[in-house]
């Protein structure tokens, strides 16, 4: 069996985090082009109803993301800290306990997904003219969404052991795949692609859209599985292991439920905000959407990093080395300033080529740039945010993670969107997102304040940061 916790408690800080956060960056930067694919692939089409589509149906595909966090970032922080106690035997049981749990989630809003498709699009904001397109897609979505949470579980899980090249492969073959497929499901033969005839092509619209998608989660829980069988790894898929007694379901729980909620309430305020955009038309809502993508690229990388710290912060305060974590926490937020910096001006400046190669409609275009542009206001510090948000869950702190996540999506963004779009318009439902960011990383500062002050008060630290 390999040993992956040398990267915890023996590598230099930068070392260590590099190691941690690096495949998790870059198997984001891979979600990010996928994510990406699918709109500009059906942005190709030159159906702007088909891109709005898939924009109302991103809600629904949210919530089979939170339910992969619910039981991977829960499961993750908890192995790890776990680890740092020296309990490896409550590791194999909390692995199992998220593997089957997460599978039974999945075949459960599957079938509530597939069966009740209809109104549940017409909920989140599909119109007359969108309705069908996201149809076809959610009926794909349903089918695969026992792969969709395993194959997000998974991917979290085995970064909680330190496997983190592990997590990345796993994601970036089922993107690949998704991305490779993606033209072939979407289009049709002789359809324009980068100026070339498309040789072949199953013209199947957004609903090729979704079956790439399911066929790559497919094949990222294969690998997984491959992964775990060969026994290179301290996690156990066997069904004997599982339990939700011995504080495994808590332990879960506690932590997974505020990345979760922060999915639900992702696609909750999705969902709100298509509805409100609806009433602009659907240029509005198509604008955003590929806004919001676009915005992607500088949030999910960010989130990468803190993602990839989070199993390193909560192995540092299992074992209670407080040094090493605070040194990885300032580490962290550093790199994610500049990361933030760098990548908010890139998107400012090629605003329009962005949006543009997403769809050739001026309406949409027009509105998208100036959407993207408010997006990206809180692009350099929201990585402050994120990092302390996935360290306040590697340290088992639900509640301070929930406050944050709720915030960010809920109790802070939902009340500014209505009442900024009822007193300035459009432009209220625009900027209530970078107005509710500013508010929770300067929320997130003031807990960690509170957080170190407890941390003084347990035992002396110990070791070196190195």
């Amino acid at each position: 069996m390999k040993d992956n916790t040398k990267v915890f408690a023996q590598y230099k800080v930068p070392k260590a985090v590099a190691t941690l956060a690096i495949p998790s960056m870059l198997g984001m930067l891979i979600n990010i082009v996928y994510n990406l694919a699918d709109t500009f692939f059906v942005g190709q089409t030159g159906n702007s109803n088909q891109v709005a589509a898939v924009s109302v149906a991103m809600p629904v595909f949210l919530i089979l993301m939170a339910f992969g966090n619910l039981f991977g970032v829960g499961g993750c922080a908890f192995v790890s800290r776990s680890l740092g106690e020296g309990k490896t035997d409550r590791v194999k049981q909390i692995s199992s306990f998220c593997v089957y749990s997460a599978i039974g989630a999945g075949v459960v809003m599957g079938i509530i997904f597939v069966v009740f498709k209809r109104p549940i699009l017409y909920l989140v904001g599909a119109s007359d003219n969108t309705i069908d397109f996201a149809e076809d897609y959610l009926m794909w979505v349903g089918f695969g969404a026992p792969f969709v949470v395993t194959s997000i579980m998974a991917g979290n899980l085995v970064r909680g052991e330190g496997a983190a090249k592990t997590s990345m492969f796993g994601m970036i073959l089922g993107q690949v795949v998704n991305i490779v497929l993606d033209p072939i499901f979407i289009l049709d033969s002789g359809d324009k692609l980068f100026g070339m005839s498309l040789p072949f092509g199953l013209d199947m619209g957004v609903a090729g859209a979704a079956i790439a998608t399911v066929i790559g989660n497919i094949c990222s829980v294969i690998f997984y599985l491959i992964y775990f069988l060969r026994g290179k790894s301290i996690l156990s898929i066997t069904p004997k292991r599982f339990t939700v007694k011995n504080g495994v379901l808590g332990g879960v729980v506690s932590v997974g439920l505020p990345a979760s909620l922060n999915n639900l309430l992702m696609s909750v305020s999705n969902i709100i905000i298509n509805t409100v955009l609806v009433t602009y038309g659907d240029n509005a809502v198509a604008g955003m959407g590929v806004a919001m993508k676009a915005n992607m690229l500088v949030v999910m990388l960010q989130i990468g990093l803190g993602s990839g710290v989070q199993p390193l912060i909560g192995y540092c305060y299992g074992a209670k080395n407080y040094k090493r974590m605070k040194s990885c926490m300032r580490f962290g937020m550093g790199v994610n300033v500049i990361i933030g910096t760098v990548m908010t001006a890139f998107l400012i400046f090629f605003r329009e080529n962005i949006i543009g190669m997403f769809i050739d409609e001026a309406g949409v275009v027009e509105i998208g740039v100036k959407m993207l542009t408010a997006l990206m206001i809180t692009g350099p510090f929201i990585g402050i945010l994120f990092v302390f948000n996935f360290g306040f869950q590697g340290m088992g702190k639900g509640k301070q993670s929930m406050i944050l996540s709720v915030g960010r999506q809920g109790l802070v963004f939902i009340p500014l969107l209505f009442i900024l779009n009822k007193f300035v318009g459009l432009n209220g439902v625009i900027y209530a997102q970078a107005v509710a960011d500013a508010a929770c990383v300067i929320m997130s500062i003031i807990m960690w304040i509170f957080i170190k002050k407890d941390i003084k008060k347990s035992e002396p630290e110990t070791n070196n940061s190195r």
